[in-house]
């Protein structure tokens, strides 16, 4: 599949601006693994082939394992997940699908259990860097691992 647009070329300090946001979100200090759980989370959900493409590779690179990634779609049910990455999938799931889910008080209680405030926001922002990167890929038809963002 071609891409639809070349979003380097068609504006690139745009795009620099939105790596360099994303590079800043994702050196937040956060735990990697779980970010990496989070943009896996977003881009199953959005149907970000790129995306899933790129970050179950990152995720395996930083040691996560092949049962873990298989059941994150089903991570309601599966039993290898923490409270804290559940409850950070839970807020993934619902602000990703935010239209449609809102954001209860019941899934920001078990998020306020687990993330500190700051935190809270730090995550907050990585999914929505991952749902922009998701719909710029989507939209545009993008799947090229040697994107670079």
């Amino acid at each position: 599949m071609e891409p639809r647009n070349n979003l380097f070329a068609s504006n690139p300090e745009m795009m620099k601006r939105f790596v360099e946001f994303s590079t800043q979100v994702g050196d937040s200090g956060l735990e990697k693994g779980l970010l990496e759980l989070v943009k896996i989370r977003a881009s199953q959900i959005n149907g970000c082939a790129n995306c899933l493409n790129m970050h179950t590779a990152d995720a395996r690179k930083k040691g996560e394992t092949e049962q873990r990634l298989h059941l994150l779609t089903a991570w309601h049910e599966a039993p290898v997940f923490s409270e804290r990455e559940r409850a950070a999938l839970a807020w993934t799931d619902h602000l990703t699908l935010v239209a449609d889910r809102r954001a209860p008080n019941a899934i920001y209680a078990a998020l306020d259990d687990q993330f500190s405030k700051e935190e809270q926001v730090k995550l907050t922002m990585m999914i929505v860097v991952i749902n922009g990167w998701n719909r710029l890929a989507v939209g545009f038809e993008i799947f090229d691992a040697s994107v670079g963002w």
